[in-house]
């Protein structure tokens, strides 16, 4: 076939079998246009990415109107994101990273840019499943790191709110170091065209799912009222009324298999995994040095926002007044109501930080502390940190949330808080007070993952000598490092335990990173890093094994026993403060004695020690180690907890089984306590 003819040139670009192709192929059969969409052919298949330039796109854009191949590319991404079968081994020799055959790649990212600069918004929900289909890095028969990132980058240059929610929604669900890059820059550039900082684009991002200012949706399924609604920051339920009765909480028979109920519980999952990632967001902004907003934006995006509010109104947040002082309140329990200062009979005496005296709302709608009009006054909010705060307040604030019952969404009054100590001013760029611990390794890596760290592999293989858990702070301008090494020489995946050593801090220099001292390093930022260091130790340690001891002689057997019934932790004095709160509220608060280590339980059948940071129990007299394993479930019941802590909850419940001893069946918790009982 001569080399001149645009049918020639058209098939060669375009793959023959694959089906996201299809659409394309089609267009062939009109040949008035046949060159016109050849040359569009030609065109993406020269894409060059992630980000084509500005020439590409315009040029793409007027040949696509021009061979009237818009809805043809809109079918060629659905295809992709629908139907389209990873291109895996089985058809490609090393097929793995490719979803498509790798002589089509480009044309395949080109098609996607070019049907999300045609098709906009209509387009967004196909880009979205595309990105987690060719991102998931965990399944290597479908991810594709060129067409993640393609796809990534053009769903930020849509220009529409769901573009902007489907990002907002992406945020939580990408930890691949290559695709977080590609997410990074589409949410910066969706930034700049809107004129706004990253921060503020996310928190504007975040989808209100229908549902009323107080949380809420309700529907008419048959002859039932169903109704969804935001309980608190973790909680999503439905309920069904039918009429003249009361709401329960299981679907009847009748509206079971109701499409719109199976919508509704669609939507409730939604919801939960919305508000998961809002509750990790907000809690981010804690080691935010410039987090700080204009009071009617506060109102809109957080007080008032039907989702994200439910979070924000259970949080302390600090308002300016116009000398520039700073003022802690609680938002009103609903979507407009006043601010709830710390009372005055709540206030310490000996603080001059600590809001003292008739410290209560203004009238109406605006912050405390006077000046202003109902829309705030154009003062600022931020979030309250107890790092800037002095011991009074953060007491006064501890027995507000706990006497008011208020379930905060994460440690916010009881949040640990870590300073600068004499020994790491010496030392100047690194700290040594989570040095030395020995932890299940596999459950380190996890949990350094799950809290949104990265950190490269020990094992045998190049680089796994020494491992780096690295975190970011303060949106990206500050990186915490943890250190660690296998604690043994003989493994051969990986080691079950590693040693940690050091933490460091790293300023952003450039795209780079340059060591820092400590002490230059902002306040929150250090106790926040610090924080998430001590849990990754407190919850992954031996020491925190019930059953270490079993191991028999083991080489680790002194830093368990120095450790397990050691002094306390900054995290483990917290829940020491929580426990001062709680213990007396407890139906066994006559059997209970809080010391410093301990929580002393007096059984009928021996008396206890259960310590505060392993959770371990030594039995009196003579110390002898009591050991019971976790089960299924250890919560406390109907037991207030002001914020949510596996610890704690194992720790009171611990404490109502030894308390009620004599009633214990299980056999070899009963052989433990009886064989040394006095």
């Amino acid at each position: 076939m001569p080399l001149d003819n645009p049918k020639a040139r058209f098939d060669s670009a375009l793959p023959q079998s694959e089906a996201w192709a299809a659409p394309l192929r089609d267009l062939i059969d009109a040949r008035h246009t046949r060159e016109a969409r050849a040359g569009l052919v030609r065109h993406l298949a020269g894409f060059s990415g992630p980000r084509p330039s500005q020439k590409w796109r315009r040029t793409c854009a007027s040949l696509a109107e021009g061979a009237g191949a818009v809805g043809a590319l809109a079918a060629s991404l659905h295809v992709l994101a629908t139907e389209q079968a990873p291109f895996g081994a089985d058809a490609y020799d090393g097929g793995h990273g490719h979803f498509v055959h790798p002589d089509h790649k480009a044309l395949a990212c080109g098609v996607v840019w070019a049907a999300a600069l045609t098709s906009g918004a209509s387009a967004v929900s196909d880009l979205h499943r595309l990105v987690l289909l060719t991102g998931n890095f965990k399944q290597y028969v479908s991810w594709d790191a060129m067409l993640a990132g393609a796809t990534l980058n053009a769903l930020g240059a849509v220009d529409a709110p769901a573009g902007l929610e489907a990002l907002s929604d992406l945020d939580r669900r990408i930890r691949h170091k290559t695709l977080r890059k590609q997410f990074d820059a589409a949410i910066e550039t969706a930034a700049a065209r809107q004129g706004v900082t990253r921060r503020q684009l996310i928190e504007r991002a975040v989808p209100d799912h229908g549902l009323s200012p107080g949380g809420t949706l309700t529907r008419e399924v048959g002859e039932h009222r169903v109704t969804l609604a935001i309980e608190n920051a973790t909680t999503v339920r439905l309920s069904y009324a039918a009429p003249g009765e009361q709401p329960r909480r299981t679907a009847p028979a009748a509206i079971k298999d109701a499409p719109e109920l199976g919508a509704l519980k669609s939507l409730a999952k939604e919801v939960r995994g919305a508000l998961t990632v809002e509750r990790r967001r907000i809690e981010a902004l804690m080691s935010a040095t410039d987090a700080e907003w204009p009071y009617e934006e506060w109102a809109r995006h957080y007080r008032d926002h039907p989702l994200v509010g439910v979070i924000a109104r259970a949080l302390i947040w600090e308002f300016e007044d116009e000398t520039g002082e700073w003022h802690a309140a609680l938002p009103g329990d609903s979507p407009g109501t006043p601010l709830h200062a710390l009372p005055a009979s709540d206030a310490p005496a000996a603080s001059d930080d600590a809001p003292t005296g008739d410290v209560s709302a203004v009238a109406g709608d605006a912050p405390i502390g006077g000046g202003g009009d109902a829309s705030g006054g154009g003062l600022r909010v931020r979030l309250w940190h107890p790092v800037r705060r002095t011991p009074d307040e953060i007491r006064a604030w501890r027995t507000t949330i706990t006497d008011r019952e208020i379930r905060q969404p994460f440690k916010q009054a009881f949040r640990e808080i870590y300073l600068l100590t004499p020994a790491e001013e010496a030392t100047g760029t690194y700290s040594n007070r989570l040095a030395g611990h020995i932890v299940h390794y596999n459950r380190f890596y996890a949990l350094t993952k799950e809290r949104g760290w990265r950190s490269n592999y020990l094992g045998p293989h190049y680089a796994g000598a020494f491992g780096e858990a690295r975190g970011t702070f303060d949106d990206g301008r500050w990186e915490a490092v943890f250190d660690h090494v296998p604690a043994t020489d003989a493994f051969d995946v990986a080691p079950e335990h590693a040693s940690t050593d050091q933490v460091r801090f790293r300023r952003r220099a450039g795209k780079g990173w340059a060591e820092a001292e400590l002490a230059d390093v902002p306040q929150v930022v250090f106790s926040e890093a610090m924080r998430d260091a001590d849990l990754f130790v407190g919850v992954t340690s031996i020491a925190a094994d019930p059953d270490w001891l079993d191991h028999g002689d083991d080489r680790f057997a002194g830093y368990w026993r120095t450790t397990a019934f050691g002094e306390l932790t900054d995290s483990a004095r917290t829940r020491r403060a929580a426990l001062e709160r709680i213990v007396p509220r407890l139906k066994i608060a006559d059997r209970c004695e809080l010391h410093d280590r301990y929580l002393r339980v007096r059984g009928d059948l021996r008396t206890y020690k259960i310590h505060l940071g392993s959770a371990n129990i030594l039995m009196e007299p003579d110390d002898s180690y009591l050991c019971i394993v976790q089960g299924k479930s250890t919560g406390a019941g109907r037991v207030f907890l002001p914020f949510e802590d596996e610890r704690l909850s194992l720790i009171l419940s611990k404490a109502a089984l030894l308390a009620a001893d004599s009633r214990i069946d299980d056999t070899s918790i009963l052989a433990q306590i009886t064989r040394g009982a006095r």
